[in-house]
């Protein structure tokens, strides 16, 4: 019988789930008041309509100074659209657009944080939008982590890229008299995130 071996291997194999169970223990949440998920989009082909949402939530795991192992995931309420326009934002919430009663969130869910040059990095997921889900693929920059004056830990970054809204059969539009469509296609995104540990 070979028993100091098997107690070797339950421990072993104990400290390797313990070490693992750490791993995924470092929580980030989002500061909203240090936050912004925006957008923009073409209007009249001239120039551009600006707008963000609200209210969302954010569920980062990471352990990495450099976030390169980071899951995470994004749920932002559809309705809570601004466009600082009432009977805008009002049209957007409707049928035509996001219909945000039937479609009540936003998702996206990080499969991938990959660090390019420095603080460059691409963001891999899942963005889920009127009900059709779709990988895409956005740029990123790590501004680092800092402890604040209260003893907290705090991460930033700022996410920014193009979404085709067609892929997601928003294709609410009108032509205008001198040709051209009055609504881009192409929706420009750029999210500001504070992360704070814990």
């Amino acid at each position: 019988m070979n028993y100091p071996s098997k107690k070797i291997t339950i421990v072993a194999v104990a400290v390797l789930l313990s070490i693992g169970a750490v791993a995924q223990s470092t929580n980030w949440k989002v500061d909203p008041s240090h936050s912004s998920i925006g957008f923009s989009i073409d209007h009249m082909v001239i120039s551009e309509t600006v707008g963000e949402f609200n209210a969302y939530d954010m569920i980062v795991k990471s352990n990495k100074d450099d976030f390169t192992d980071a899951q995470f995931e994004v749920t932002i309420q559809t309705g809570s659209i601004d466009t600082k326009d009432e009977k805008r934002d009002g049209h957007l919430k409707s049928a035509d657009f996001f219909d945000a009663e039937k479609y009540p969130t936003i998702t996206f869910k990080g499969k991938k944080l990959q660090k390019v040059e420095g603080n460059k990095y691409k963001v891999t997921g899942l963005l889920t939008m009127h009900g059709i889900t779709k990988e895409v693929t956005l740029d990123a920059k790590f501004g680092g982590t800092v402890k604040d004056p209260w003893g907290g830990t705090r991460a930033g970054l700022k996410i920014w890229g193009e979404v085709d809204r067609y892929d997601y059969d928003l294709k609410y539009n009108s032509v205008l008299e001198a040709g051209g469509l009055a609504i881009g296609q192409e929706v420009r995104i750029e999210c500001r995130i504070e992360l704070v540990k814990g």
